[in-house]
């Protein structure tokens, strides 16, 4: 279903938190927190006051929020969003070699990070997906911390955009 701005703003907590608590993967808390600052005046400044919840969340919450995320390629049941997001990215047309070095590379990032690696997946391609975990793999832990919070950004974005009517997308 879409939602203006507006309509957002004018909903009960509840009602908001059950229409837009999944753009941030199986953590509502984003949109409950958020909603405190209605009226939102534009899905740019909805997004900015989600994404600023995160931020001041605790380190903890910010990881609960990045283990939330499945590995990508994974076998684990998705969400409706993480599925049709990476059927678009071609993740469930993998060949078996291209299966198994996601699968032995989501388990390194994993092992390194204690967190699956997170990319906004729409508009890239299976190849540019694996070149991104080949090389974000070898970053920094506070490095990649802050890169996979800038990616479920990205995501919940991209899914904001999904859900607000056309012509109020851009602002």
């Amino acid at each position: 279903m879409k939602f203006t701005v507006h309509q957002l703003s004018e909903m009960s907590k509840q009602q908001f938190v059950e229409s837009i608590g999944w753009v941030f993967e199986h953590s509502p808390w984003v949109a409950e927190r958020a909603y405190g600052a209605k009226p939102f005046r534009s899905l740019s400044h909805l997004h900015l006051l989600m994404v600023r919840q995160v931020e001041e969340a605790s380190e903890g919450e910010r990881l609960s929020l990045l283990r939330a995320h499945p590995d990508l390629a994974g076998r684990m049941k998705l969400t409706d969003a993480s599925q049709k997001e990476q059927r678009g990215a071609g993740l469930d047309r993998l060949s078996p070699e291209e299966f198994d070095e996601m699968t032995a590379l989501n388990e390194a990032y994993v092992t390194r990070f204690g967190f699956p690696f997170i990319v906004a997946v729409r508009g890239l391609g299976k190849e540019e997906i694996l070149s991104a975990i080949r090389e974000r793999v070898t970053h920094e832990k506070t490095d990649e911390f802050g890169r996979a919070l800038s990616e479920v950004a990205k995501i919940a974005r991209l899914r904001l955009e999904d859900i607000i009517k056309s012509g109020e997308a851009g602002e």
